[in-house]
């Protein structure tokens, strides 16, 4: 739902939001084989869905987002949804116009069937007993949840990072019900080099005492140091060199170089990692952190093409826009513009920008008047066709 134009929060804003639950009873096959005797998804929505259910625009998130993108959940809320500078009237994604949803994903732990959740055949937690899943998982699930709403066609699927991922995975999973696809920051498949950072952050997790090879649960503890420690490391990849600089310099939270002096000295830079890590460590699943990362490495968007991305796109009807940052070395803009070239090569409609940004990945979170602009303008478009 939306908050009217008088809304406390301000016109711009969804206002008050409740999040939903879609229970799905029937057995769920995954890609690795197994099944899921039901699930569940938390989501949200914004705005009103018409007529024709022609105006429904998917939200698809990251790593570590939930269904909350925008909108508040108590009036003592101090901060919005993590997109809430891009969801809401007059916004970008325009929910005067169009119908928004937002969930969690499948294995999520923001609501949604994951490892904290009770497996039905113990009647304990799923813990690392959860099944592996893959992107075409989160699609397929989200896919049962858009028929539940009376959804056949999404107007747009947006998506950022792995989110991206997602959205490129349902305009070739299901090209006839995506009209256009939103692709941010995102890669067909990840290098290397994020390969490892990802194994890393794990590493960093099972070698903690208190992950207990991950049934921490049951122990009634959990692996903060070690899930901390992965915030940490993905933080610092999700930011730019120039960004840190402007930030936070070689400024000193306390200590000193004078001379004489004998104590540790502790830089603004360490004293806010440590912060962003001890927060995500007391809100997120160590299990969760492990399994989204895993489908962060196993996406390979052409594998199943011969390797070919121009095969794969071939398959997909949508209208694309391809977004990527500057100073983004996580998700570089060279892996978005093989997913702009792919399409070209595929004779698939796409608009491509590079937006200057000082504020790497997380860019696609933040405000930006030109990054606004484009992503508004490529809305419009939708609107615009919609009503010729």
């Amino acid at each position: 739902m939306s908050a009217s134009v008088d809304s406390p929060f301000g016109p711009g804003s969804v206002g008050l939001v409740t999040p939903q639950c879609f229970q799905y009873d029937a057995p769920f096959t995954l890609a690795s084989g197994r099944q899921l005797p039901g699930f569940e998804l938390v989501y949200e929505t914004y705005g009103q869905l018409n007529a024709d259910a022609s105006n429904a625009v998917l939200i698809c998130h990251a790593l570590s987002g939930t269904h909350h993108a925008a909108g508040y959940h108590s009036a003592d809320d101090r901060k919005p949804g993590w997109w809430d500078h891009y969801i809401g009237p007059g916004k970008p994604i325009d929910t005067n116009r169009f119908f928004v949803v937002a969930l969690n994903n499948l294995g999520g732990c923001a609501g949604s069937t994951g490892p904290t959740s009770i497996n039905p055949d113990t009647g304990k937690p799923w813990g690392p007993d959860f099944p592996m899943l893959r992107v075409r998982d989160w699609v397929n699930s989200q896919k049962l949840l858009a028929t539940h709403l009376g959804i056949q066609v999404w107007a747009a699927v947006v998506g950022g990072s792995l989110g991206g991922m997602q959205a490129m995975r349902w305009a070739l999973e299901y090209p006839d019900q995506v009209r256009h696809c939103v692709v941010i920051a995102s890669a067909m498949k990840l290098t290397a080099q994020n390969i490892a950072f990802n194994e890393t952050a794990r590493h960093a997790i099972t070698s903690d005492p208190e992950f207990h090879d991950g049934d921490y649960l049951a122990q009634q503890t959990s692996p903060k140091q070690g899930l901390a420690t992965a915030r940490m490391i993905g933080h610092i990849t999700y930011l730019s060199g120039d960004g840190l600089g402007e930030k936070f310099g070689r400024e000193l939270r306390s200590g000193s170089f004078a001379r004489g002096q004998d104590s540790l000295v502790e830089f603004q830079v360490q004293s806010y990692l440590r912060y962003q890590g001890d927060v995500f460590s007391d809100k997120f699943d160590a299990n969760t952190y492990l399994l989204m990362t895993r489908a962060l490495d196993y996406f390979d968007l052409a594998r199943e093409y011969g390797d070919d991305p121009v095969a794969a796109f071939k398959t997909a009807q949508a209208r694309f826009l391809v977004v990527s940052f500057s100073t983004d070395w996580r998700f570089s803009p060279e892996r978005s513009r093989e997913i702009a070239l792919a399409l070209m090569n595929a004779n698939r409609s796409v608009c491509y920008a590079e937006i200057e940004s000082n504020f790497g990945h997380d860019a696609f979170l933040l405000p930006s008047e030109r990054y606004e602009t484009v992503f508004r303008n490529f809305m419009n478009t939708i609107v615009t066709e919609a009503q010729s």
